[in-house]
């Protein structure tokens, strides 16, 4: 056989698209949702009055935000932020297309939801004995079944129901909570007709193994119930913790502008993950979200110069 037939029998190698094979476990869409406006401004001592409040979400509407978690109908005495809850959600009443949300950690802010007439709301309660005390002066197990009377009764108000689990990574306390005790209570949720289920890394604690074992955990009893990622950066792993969840096949996430946010019974506790820096990583990925970073960066920017500080995102002070 001479050179020429020999060469004509190989088969050309074709050429491998890394991008495509790195990016395969990821979705192609990806929901941001913007918690700032609730997790943020709690989180901060200097009142942010509603103009400000309604200003910066449309703003955030503006740059293409369809999911924005506004208020918590809390204590007005405990967490003075959100005293304007009802307030501000009926001047954002009449914006079609956005869904706007409020958390509620009590059966008394369900009942303040269901007369502001609230469509979507987050009915949030902690897998940590000792983090649910200091939270709402309830134990775990008593959280847990007043949190299926709440889910109940936002469904029968018509209410598209969020369910949170808090500390579902770790409390920071002397405990354990085991994946199976989070995906008993999600699967309790589910029960009890929840349309959604998110997690929350509280603590920060979270790291890319445990997101993976979590997630393998709830993900079968979720069924096809969309999984929301509510994570921390204390211990500086949140995007890291990002790309575990979308390799095992969540696209919705929490984020706050700058890395605003964190829990006050959570002692060193930080922020969420920042918006911008979130984004700025989908998009390094070809993962599309529908929103503009130097919008939603220009936001952050006036609100370190309200809060007179800086925040911990690393983009909001370099998008133009």
């Amino acid at each position: 056989m001479d050179m020429e037939t020999s060469s004509q029998l190989v088969k050309p190698v074709p050429a491998v698209n890394t991008r495509e094979v790195f990016c395969r476990a990821f979705p192609k869409h990806v929901t941001l949702i913007e918690v700032g406006p609730r997790d943020g401004f709690q989180f901060e001592e200097k009142i942010v009055l509603t103009a400000l409040k309604l200003e910066i979400i449309m703003r955030l509407v503006e740059a293409g935000f369809k999911h924005i978690q506004v208020a918590s109908f809390v204590h007005p005495g405990k967490v003075p932020q959100m005293a304007d809850a009802e307030i501000l959600l009926s001047a954002l009443s009449g914006i079609p297309g956005i869904a706007f949300s409020a958390l509620v950690l009590n059966m008394a802010g369900v009942e303040r939801a269901i007369s502001s007439k609230l469509a979507h709301i987050e009915v949030s309660i902690s897998a940590s004995n000792r983090h649910s005390l200091n939270n709402t002066g309830m134990s775990a197990d008593a959280a847990l079944k007043m949190g299926l009377k709440m889910v109940a009764l936002s469904k029968e108000h018509g209410m598209h129901v969020r369910a949170g689990i808090q500390c579902a990574f770790g409390s920071g306390y002397d405990e354990v909570i085991s994946e199976d005790r989070i995906a008993a209570m999600a699967k309790d949720l589910v029960t009890a007709g929840a349309d959604m289920l998110c997690l929350a890394d509280t603590t920060g604690m979270a790291t890319p193994l445990t997101v993976h074992q979590v997630l393998c955990s709830v993900r079968p009893v979720a069924g096809n119930l969309p999984i929301i990622m509510h994570l921390h950066d204390t211990r500086g792993l949140g995007l890291a913790n990002v790309m575990a969840a979308m390799s095992c096949g969540v696209s919705h996430f929490d984020t706050a502008l700058a890395g605003m946010g964190g829990c006050p019974f959570i002692q060193g506790a930080a922020g969420n993950i920042a918006t911008e820096d979130t984004l700025y990583l989908l998009s390094s990925l070809h993962i599309e979200t529908g929103l503009n970073l130097s919008k939603i960066a220009a936001c952050s920017r006036d609100l370190e110069v309200f809060f007179g500080k800086c925040f911990p995102g690393k983009l909001y002070r370099h998008c133009d």
